[in-house]
């Protein structure tokens, strides 16, 4: 009996295995084994990588794509840290609607949010014109095509995700912490810098990580709002790959590797942090 349900577990699992193989390892094993080819895509050599790494054109976009991850990280985490426990203190009612509403939100992202802000908040955009209409010209403080404009953009697709991560963690602190905490005379500060922060804090370093990481991959949002203009590792990788002008695939795929690295030794590093904080709070 065992063996027919895990023979029907195997079976049932091959079409995702099958999915995984050919849509993702299939592809990352080409996009590695091409990052060591030359320009001609036969000759192997480290060319590509010492392109990408000593170029200032390919270095100030790696810069920049960890800067903008980072800045709109922090945003991002701390306005969800305060919206989760906001939504904590509603009806349950109320926190099932927000829950659902911010799962919606995360997933709207690529080139339909960065039309949405255009619409809205563009030169001709909805607000921009309503705002000028009342004697508020955004356009001389606020520009969507620069680099605050990329920073809110990310910020927006960044707070909902945050908070569908969040959320959750709010649910260790009982409140019999608190009470116990009042009852000793703690007051509401001290109750959270001594138990409910260390508690929640793990959470808030892990989310902080994906958040990083899927700001420093987004591309389809940035290309949208600002083209080829602005210096990011994910637009010149694409520029690379397909390109009106001319293209390098290999050196795309160089540039790939190392954004892949970039990303997965940040979420490496707050790992770390995790496992430091998690031992320190027993």
């Amino acid at each position: 009996m065992n063996h027919k349900v895990t023979l029907l577990a195997v079976i049932a699992l091959l079409p995702f295995a099958l999915l995984i193989v050919g849509f993702e390892l299939l592809p990352l094993i080409a996009m590695i084994r091409d990052s060591f080819l030359a320009d001609d895509g036969i000759t192997y050599t480290f060319k590509q990588y010492i392109t990408a790494l000593t170029n200032p054109y390919y270095t100030k976009g790696m810069l920049n794509s960890l800067l903008i991850s980072v800045i709109a990280s922090c945003i991002g985490i701390a306005i969800a840290i305060a919206a989760s426990y906001s939504m904590t203190r509603m009806p349950a009612k109320m926190q099932s609607m927000l829950v659902t509403f911010s799962n919606l939100t995360s997933n709207f992202s690529g080139v339909p949010l960065a039309f949405a802000f255009i619409i809205l908040l563009g030169n001709s955009g909805v607000f921009t014109l309503l705002f000028k209409e009342w004697g508020w010209n955004i356009t001389g403080s606020f520009n969507l095509y620069s680099w605050s404009g990329l920073v809110t953009v990310y910020v927006y697709f960044q707070v909902p995700l945050a908070i569908l991560m969040l959320y959750p963690a709010y649910s260790g602190i009982q409140r019999q912490w608190r009470e116990s905490a009042a009852l000793l005379g703690a007051s509401p500060f001290q109750f959270w810098l001594r138990i409910g922060f260390p508690v929640i804090l793990p959470s808030i370093v892990g989310t902080f990580s994906i958040l990083l990481a899927n700001a420093m991959g987004a591309y389809a949002t940035a290309y949208a709002l600002v083209g080829g203009s602005y210096n990011l590792l994910p637009i010149r990788i694409g520029a690379l790959v397909a390109g009106d002008v001319a293209t390098r695939p290999q050196l795309g795929s160089a540039l790939a590797v190392i954004l892949g690295l970039m990303m997965v030794m940040a979420m490496w590093c707050n790992e770390r942090m995790m496992r430091r904080i998690r031992r320190d709070l027993r």
